[in-house]
């Protein structure tokens, strides 16, 4: 059976360290932190997500943390109007054969880190930073930031969007800014009025930005965020932000949606960053996973997504005792390119099309989505929501309605 190294503690990581342990091989996850957390709110977790925490044998866990939301819901920011509506209800269920949900980040990464923690072939070092690899016909030998070299039989570069594996793989340089900034804060749903208590997720849609609630921790909390396609250049992460500044940047919203945002007191501000799809994800015996191979922007809700799918695929492709690792790797870039690409295309269509138009292209929109029944809004999410794990990408139209 092979050692194989894995750049990063995070969700991405972590599952990957899972399925190539459930694949009967050792994973020894190299985490900088000395910690193993998850920093942020809350995730949207399609079917595929859960297809693939099944397959991890996290389901249950993570369902248990999760709020099963009743619908995706698509207003006017301006007039409050639904432009659209997608059921999350049994006939969504049977269709792609799991719910749709929301969960903290750090309770699916928890979740995540027990499985692994508790399997005899994963093994943990926090700390360690990864700054680099020598691939070998033999081996691959990993750098470490403290001056070691960790040798193993595999790479897996799940070090996220600034992954220092990518950098050397692909020397492609930093992440690309977005132009979009977004703020973020959790309200106790107490303080919420009842007949805001919606438990969906809600997206209002404005000219050049847009906002998104939904329930949170057993429905004790409420997830919000807003955005705004600003033009920022310069990458911000979590950075503390003014209740009034926030108040200040949107002033047309709709009285409701104003009055949840009004609810948020501490704010954290971001600037998205996200990469340009590539068709390089192996080197050898080195690979990328999750947002060191497809960074994604948060408009198609899938990037924890297919970090997992990601995931789950690796392991397959690695299950035996394969003699041509690199070429296992090659394979599995393969059934995972064009998938990944063609998210990471939508998301940024997505917020464009769908998020942010304004003028004659909001009209359009409306009218588009108006023409649109419940059964065309679930056949276009087909290839996303219903995509099963190991096949190529699915097919259809490039620019897909995915309200998410």
């Amino acid at each position: 059976m092979l050692n194989i190294a894995v750049a990063g503690g995070g969700i991405g990581g972590l599952a990957s360290a899972l399925a190539v342990a459930r694949a009967g091989h050792t994973a020894h996850v190299l985490e900088r932190n000395t910690d193993f957390a998850e920093l942020g709110a809350g995730i949207q977790l399609a079917p595929n997500a859960f297809q693939a925490l099944r397959r991890l044998g996290v389901a249950e866990p993570v369902g248990a943390r999760a709020v099963r939301v009743e619908a995706l819901r698509l207003l006017d920011a301006r007039s409050g109007a639904l432009l659209t509506e997608m059921p999350l209800d049994d006939a969504y269920q049977r269709r792609f054969g799991d719910p749709y949900a929301v969960v903290r980040r750090g309770d699916l990464h928890s979740a995540l880190l027990s499985a692994c923690q508790e399997h005899e072939r994963v093994v943990l070092h926090p700390g360690t930073t990864v700054t680099g690899y020598r691939d070998t016909p033999d081996a691959v030998h990993v750098i470490t930031a403290d001056g070691r070299t960790v040798e193993a039989d595999a790479l897996v570069g799940a070090d996220g969007i600034r992954s220092r594996v990518r950098a050397q793989m692909l020397d492609d340089g930093p992440p690309r800014v977005s132009g979009h900034t977004i703020h973020r804060t959790v309200v106790p749903m107490a303080d919420v009025p009842a007949e805001l208590r919606w438990n969906s997720v809600n997206l209002w849609a404005g000219p050049g930005w847009h906002m998104v609630h939904y329930p949170l921790a057993n429905g004790e909390k409420l997830n919000l965020a807003i955005t705004r396609d600003d033009g920022a250049r310069a990458a911000v992460a979590g950075v503390p932000t003014s209740r009034d500044e926030v108040l200040a940047s949107f002033p047309d919203l709709h009285p409701r949606a104003r009055a949840l945002l009004g609810l948020g007191r501490e704010w954290r501000t971001w600037v998205l960053c996200d990469r340009p799809p590539t068709g390089t994800w192996t080197e050898g015996r080195v690979c990328l996973t999750g947002d060191a191979a497809h960074a994604m922007l948060q408009y198609a809700a899938q990037g924890a997504c297919m970090a997992l799918e990601d995931a789950v695929v690796l392991g397959e492709v690695l299950e035996g005792a394969p003699v041509d690792v690199a070429g296992r790797l090659a394979l599995f870039a393969e059934l995972r390119g064009e998938r990944a690409a063609r998210v990471q295309e939508v998301s940024t269509w997505m917020g464009h099309a769908l998020y942010h138009p304004g003028g004659t292209a909001a009209v359009e929109r409306d009218a588009m989505l108006a023409s649109l029944s419940p059964d065309d809004l679930l056949a276009a999410v087909d290839w996303l929501h219903g995509h099963p794990l190991g096949g190529p990408a699915g097919h259809g139209a490039a620019q897909a309605v995915v309200l998410t």
